[in-house]
């Protein structure tokens, strides 16, 4: 069941196309994620899609509802983890809690019931009498996280909420949205971190300059550049003879010098090795080493874009 779709929309500021005509659809208890650089446009849709800010073109549709005409149909269902810590230093993070439960319509013992309970789910029950100001970054995230479920959302969107944190922090969260998702809610995560996005969502969509330019689960991606290999050649000396010796042979699509490597991308596996030894017997450089790597979505990404994705 659908339970949220972006029709074609539009969002420009000045000459800037923050979103370009996109579409997508979110399915009823999934974790969907949005792929994509810094830039690419996905706090602009996620905005939009929240009611913050209005698409120039297109429709949003919740529950078969227009949000642009209906907002409320969604915004009292709907919880947000801004990218940007929403919360009052100075306060503690309980009284933090309480004032956005506040906000969303909690009062009196359901208040207080939702606090513990939240705070149960992010692990942060022993510092909630702690002023925001003294938490770590991760401490915060998670607090930030907690004041989103206050009044247990259906719809939870996540834009970028494991930026700059410690490991263990980071860790923490994206077993604290499979848990969710476990229990029913349905997650809108964006992130530019690759390795997350194929960790927690069930479908993806990878934005670049405000388009999608591909959608899918992630084996339905990465079968885009089915057969395509990557593989980086390490050398004793790269010169300019050795990389216009490997450019010489006809079915490598891509040669990059990254740091001391040689990495190819081509689709031929069965005569790759055979010509590289032949080329590099051509001049005077000797190969240390050959390590092969099957695609993943930071191939698609390449491939698609001919960028790395955080490039």
């Amino acid at each position: 069941m659908t339970l949220i779709k972006a029709v074609n929309i539009k969002k420009y500021f000045k000459n800037i196309k923050a979103v370009d005509g996109i579409n997508f659809e979110v399915e009823k208890g999934e974790i969907f994620g949005l792929l994509g650089p810094n830039g690419a446009g996905k706090s602009t849709t996620i905005s939009m899609i929240s009611t913050l800010i209005r698409p120039d073109h297109g429709d949003i549709i919740f529950e078969d509802k227009s949000i642009l005409k209906e907002p409320k149909s969604l915004q009292k269902r709907l919880g947000i983890v801004p990218q940007d810590i929403a919360l009052y230093p100075t306060l503690t993070g309980n009284e933090n809690l309480r004032f956005w439960g506040n906000v969303y319509g909690l009062r009196g013992k359901e208040l207080k019931r939702r606090v513990e309970e939240v705070a149960e789910i992010i692990g942060i029950k022993d510092r909630l009498k702690d002023k925001i100001e003294k938490y770590s970054g991760g401490m915060k995230r998670r607090i930030n996280i907690g004041a989103a479920l206050l009044h247990e959302p259906q719809l939870l969107i996540m834009d970028e909420p494991t930026v700059g944190i410690d490991p263990q922090s980071r860790n923490h969260i994206l077993d604290t949205v499979l848990k969710l998702n476990r229990e029913g809610m349905t997650i809108i995560y964006t992130s530019h971190y690759m390795e997350e996005v194929e960790y927690l969502c069930s479908r993806i969509s990878i934005m670049d300059k405000g388009k999608i330019i591909a959608s899918g689960t992630k084996d339905e991606l990465i079968d885009t550049i089915k057969g395509s290999k990557r593989i980086s050649l390490s050398f004793d000396k790269i010169t300019e003879k050795l990389i216009n010796a490997i450019k010489m042979i006809s079915y490598i699509d891509k040669v990059e010098i990254i740091e001391k490597e040689i990495v190819l991308t081509t689709i031929n596996g069965e005569t790759i090795f055979k010509d590289i030894i032949s080329k590099v017997s051509e001049t005077d450089s000797n190969i240390i080493s050959i390590d092969v790597k099957n695609p993943n979505l930071e191939e698609v990404f390449l491939h698609l874009t001919g960028r790395a994705l955080r490039d």
